[in-house]
């Protein structure tokens, strides 16, 4: 992308509704088709929408793709539901709520094949007091009451993920979930004792870290950690729509799709040094270089670089999203997933 519409479109963001952040960059082309999608905060998990904008494949679909930050995933699935964007990349959880409530979305492609934000970080001075474990900060008792968890929004991709972690530790009513909201408010929150504990990314997670002020208590990166909990493959990070995209606007998603394709083509053969240099000023600049090039490096591991969503997989992530507490119906594979686009895509 050339030097304007990397650099100047970022001075034309502002603030919407909710704290979300709405960047522009109509001016690429006026003959270039407009199209909204959405996210929820800027690290390296959603990659493929920065990567689609900042190397040019939306351009070259002959799209103009304004992307919102969210700031908490049941935001970006209310922003659908409500019509203000026509796309979103983020958990899967959000297509199968809005279907079981009577908005029928689709999962179109996968980005991810594991649940990076499961991990639980502590406030560091409650590790070093002993509560070490899931188990043990149970039972710290906060002002009297149980201990406080956050996740990005109750309803969220976090909160999904992190009631699940607790209900297979036995732990299901041993903390108190509230929303923290994005980056800054959740290590923030964290930081200054506000939540006792939160749901983190890894950029996340090494900020706390390495600020001396949270640590790892539940961490997915170890291969056996996530499996012992989730046993194998999930598509936990997908491009999801509106079915309404699907039947008015096939040729819209079609292009969209392509250039998200592209975008993880690009991602697999590209460095950690590369990415960042297309991505990491301009969207992760809240972290220092070196914590969100360790992010990155840590989500080339897990990337679903082709893009598929196999049942097998998504039967695998059922037992996450169709339990008691998510009030979602099971909803099977071809009533949710969606793979025509992405095998288009495929096939240039």
């Amino acid at each position: 992308m050339s030097k304007y519409t990397r650099r100047t479109f970022l001075g034309q963001t502002g603030a919407v509704a909710g704290g979300m952040v709405f960047y522009n960059i109509s001016a690429m082309g006026a003959k270039a088709q407009p199209i909204t999608a959405a996210h929820s905060v800027n690290t390296a998990i959603y990659a493929p929408h920065m990567v689609a904008l900042a190397k040019g494949f939306m351009k070259q679909q002959g799209l103009t793709m304004h992307l919102i930050e969210a700031k908490g995933g049941s935001n970006v699935r209310r922003i659908l539901a409500a019509g203000q964007v026509g796309y979103a990349l983020g958990d899967s959880g959000h297509p199968l709520q809005l279907t079981t409530r009577g908005k029928p979305a689709k999962m179109l492609m996968a980005t991810d094949n594991r649940c990076s934000y499961a991990n639980i970080l502590v406030r560091r001075e409650l590790y070093d007091q002993g509560y070490t474990s899931l188990e043990k900060l149970a039972g710290y008792k906060n002002d009297g009451g149980k201990p406080i968890i956050a996740a990005t929004g109750i309803g969220s991709g976090t909160w999904l993920y992190g009631t699940y972690v607790l209900e297979q530790h036995g732990l299901k009513d041993k903390y108190r979930w509230i929303g923290g909201g994005g980056s800054k408010t959740m290590l923030g929150g964290l930081k200054t004792g506000r939540f006792d504990a939160i749901m983190a990314v890894p950029a996340w997670q090494f900020a706390a870290e390495d600020g001396g002020y949270g640590k790892a208590i539940y961490d997915v990166s170890d291969a056996s950690v996530w499996n012992q909990t989730f046993g194998g493959k999930i598509p936990t990070t997908v491009v999801y729509v509106l079915n309404d995209a699907i039947t008015e606007n096939a040729k819209i998603t079609q292009k969209y799709i392509n250039a998200m394709y592209q975008s993880m083509q690009w991602l697999k053969n590209n460095s950690t040094d590369q990415i960042y240099a297309a991505i990491g000023e301009d969207y992760m600049g809240r972290f220092k270089p070196e914590q969100a090039k360790r992010e990155i490096a840590y989500y080339k591991r897990i990337w679903q670089y082709d893009g598929n969503i196999a049942e097998a997989d998504y039967n695998n992530g059922a037992k996450v999203w169709f339990r008691e507490g998510t009030k979602m119906k099971k909803l099977a594979y071809n009533e949710v997933v969606d793979m025509s686009f992405l095998n288009k895509a495929r096939k240039g």
